[in-house]
């Protein structure tokens, strides 16, 4: 006690000056050891995984997230906030495409810098976002750095556009992106092609990748996937998290709210769903239980779950997979990351860094949010898999290892 007493008044006689000193040479210290990693990549040790240890270089650097906001709460919402200020709005060229069912969806195009011969890159926003989200925006404008050609695929009732018929979108259903994606090939028959999920988009993808083997591989060079919450059931767990995480999902289930209080054809469709019920929601699972897993004619809300997940379907993927996640991400906890499964996989890379938050990554004094970690990777990725004709080799001799199986064939779920 003695001890504890000295160093107390040792420590109130200092200058207020050395007292910040000690604390900014501590957290400098902290930041070193804890905070600035280089990222894991987890993949099989084949022909992907040496391909990009070759052409993305990132991949072997330490990511230095921001200094002053290395926390993933702060990732998370500063990220967003600072590229909302920055980023200005896109101009896009809209095209409205009309579904097979009669709903209606927009693709918006970014065609700066491109050519006929131009690449096509599919972006796929997540749970509520569209064209001029942030995040997107960030994305859009990478590519067209590198002379790609851009699509942002904007769900039913999103960006804008009127829902025609009494039908959403969810993370566990891909007949929408099916029929964007044959519109797409017949559009543009001879570009390669790549596309990217963000957070629930990421879902879509893989889900899409997995259930359609065959099909992904014919029309995808390679695909992208950011902050996906691998295992549903174990992400709505960690977002309920007091306090902090709860208030992420709280804001999160309100704008979920708020879109579907904008359209009384849905109200109207269904007498066994109670939407003064619904828009009580405080959760995110509170919100799929009431609705998303009624809507879309599950059993319940874990089924739903158990259907939209990932992290068990990597086996099935055959088009060369770049997942992009954070350690310490509040959607996902680290448990939940299949890493174990990536190092089995011959088409799934999944790099893991030790912060970043959701979709944040933020790094640099200052963030610039044109050369953001997450684009940069982007960037790299893109740049190598699609407008690099050594790649068709390195996918010709991944389909070598690629296991095909009768029991191991997708289910197709498309029809939930």
């Amino acid at each position: 006690m003695m001890v504890l007493y000295d160093l107390f008044f040792y420590l109130s006689d200092l200058p207020r000056w050395h007292i910040f000193a000690v604390f900014l040479v501590g957290y400098f210290v902290y930041y070193l050891i804890e905070v600035v990693k280089r990222p894991i990549l987890a993949v099989d040790e084949g022909p992907f995984k040496q391909y990009l240890l070759k052409n993305v270089p990132m991949l072997q650097l330490k990511f230095w997230p921001t200094f002053w906001c290395c926390e993933s709460r702060a990732q998370t919402v500063f990220a967003s906030l600072l590229r909302q200020q920055v980023l200005p709005s896109l101009n896009y060229r809209r095209e409205l495409l009309t579904l097979k069912d009669g709903g209606e969806i927009a693709l918006d195009w970014s065609e700066r810098n491109c050519t006929d011969e131009s690449p096509v890159i599919l972006i796929l926003p997540g749970l509520t976002g569209a064209s001029q989200s942030e995040y997107i925006k960030c994305l859009v404008s990478a590519a067209n750095g590198i002379g790609a050609r851009v699509v942002v695929f904007n769900n039913r009732g999103l960006g804008g556009v009127a829902l025609k018929t009494p039908r959403l979108y969810s993370a566990a259903n891909v007949e929408d992106l099916s029929e964007v994606l044959q519109h797409l090939r017949k559009s543009y028959p001879n570009s390669k092609m790549g596309a990217t999920g963000i957070s629930m988009g990421g879902l879509v993808l893989g889900n899409y990748l997995s259930r359609h083997s065959e099909e992904s591989r014919n029309i995808f060079t390679a695909c992208k996937i950011i902050s996906v919450p691998w295992d549903v059931q174990k992400g709505t767990v960690s977002i309920e998290k007091p306090y902090l995480n709860s208030m992420l999902g709280k804001h999160l289930t309100s704008r979920l709210c708020h879109t579907l209080s904008q359209y009384e054809i849905l109200n109207k469709s269904r007498h066994d769903i109670d939407f003064d019920q619904i828009l009580k929601s405080k959760t995110i699972k509170e919100f799929d239980s009431n609705f998303t897993s009624k809507h879309f004619g599950y059993k319940d809300v874990d089924h739903y779950y158990s259907v939209a997940t990932l992290h068990n379907k990597l086996h099935k993927i055959s088009v060369p997979l770049l997942c992009l996640s954070a350690a310490d991400d509040p959607f996902q906890p680290l448990e939940a990351i299949p890493t174990i499964a990536a190092e089995q996989s011959s088409h799934v890379a999944i790099v893991v860094t030790a912060r970043g938050g959701h979709i944040g990554f933020m790094e640099g004094v200052w963030p610039k949010t044109g050369d953001e970690y997450m684009a940069r990777l982007f960037t790299q990725y893109f740049c190598s898999t699609l407008f690099d004709d050594e790649f068709k080799n390195v996918t010709e001799n991944m389909l070598k290892t690629y296991p095909r199986h009768p029991d191991q064939d997708p289910v197709d779920l498309s029809s939930n």
